[in-house]
């Protein structure tokens, strides 16, 4: 089936709605992308992009509309996206990214769920402890969102498959929980010429900064990787609510960067006080 009897077969099945201001667009209902999807022989994935593409909106982004509109739901559907972590940041972020439509997700993570986990992580339950982070992330975007193609890579990131497994991202979410790794994760995603967006927990505090290409930023927040021997400290706690709200906002900007809309944060590092209740912006200059 041609390109053009494709679109005229989901506008044929699409349906007038009106939005919050009344004006007038298409939608596509779920059950109608499910079918003409198995129809047309084409992925999910595929079958929204085309529907997108159509100026259809499917059902379950009709939400998302207004905020992002048509052309910001195509993007986020056509993105790649990597996320380094799969545990108390990295599991909000992976649910959150598969709820908005971001098409293809990389989770990397060597860990399993024990039950110190259960006090914050998303994915941890009593009848998951054992289980691999990045596979149990994977297994729930599908019932999330089965349009959304999502690869679970058991192993940690390093210098040597970083660059390989984070091939064709256009984005990674930084959810990782020490700082050798994150110095490698960042050298990779500068090497590869693709945005970084950090996150960091500890306690009631967090912080979000969006690293750019050419502007490598984790030497001025923490002090330079080869000095980190001396600025070690013991790990502190982490409250499942700091990991949710700085999943949200790391969420948030690999949305906005995304979908082509500004980013807040990226010159900057966003610090979160949850027990003050104080959020504060610091400029940096990258080096």
């Amino acid at each position: 089936m041609s390109v053009d009897e494709v679109r005229d077969l989901l506008l044929k099945n699409a349906r007038r709605e009106s939005g919050p201001d009344g004006d007038s667009y298409h939608s596509l209902l779920f059950a109608d992308s499910l079918s003409l999807a198995r129809r047309l022989k084409l992925s999910r994935r595929d079958l929204e992009i085309a529907a997108l593409e159509a100026g259809i909106i499917p059902e379950r982004y009709r939400s998302n509309r207004d905020l992002l509109g048509t052309g910001g739901q195509l993007k986020l559907l056509r993105s790649r996206v990597g996320i380094l972590g799969a545990g108390g940041l990295g599991g909000y972020a992976v649910e959150l990214l598969a709820r908005l439509g971001v098409g293809s997700l990389v989770v990397i993570d060597d860990d399993s769920f024990t039950a110190g986990n259960l006090n914050r992580q998303l994915h941890a339950v009593e009848q998951t402890l054992g289980a691999g982070k990045a596979e149990l992330a994977v297994r729930r975007v599908r019932e999330v969102n089965g349009a959304v193609e999502a690869e679970a890579h058991r192993c940690r990131g390093d210098a040597l498959n970083l660059p390989r497994l984070l091939q064709g991202c256009d984005l990674v979410l930084d959810c990782l929980d020490n700082l050798p790794s994150r110095f490698v994760l960042e050298e990779a995603c500068q090497k590869l010429k693709i945005p970084l967006v950090h996150g960091a927990v500890d306690g009631f505090m967090g912080q979000v900064a969006v690293v750019r290409p050419g502007e490598p930023l984790l030497a001025t927040i923490y002090g330079r990787r080869d000095r980190q021997g001396l600025r070690r400290k013991a790990p502190g706690g982490v409250l499942s609510f700091t990991a949710a709200l700085v999943a949200a906002r790391q969420t948030a900007e690999a949305v906005k960067l995304l979908a082509g809309l500004d980013s807040s944060v990226e010159t900057g590092l966003l610090l979160i006080d949850l027990h003050a209740g104080e959020v504060a912006r610091i400029a940096l200059t990258p080096g």
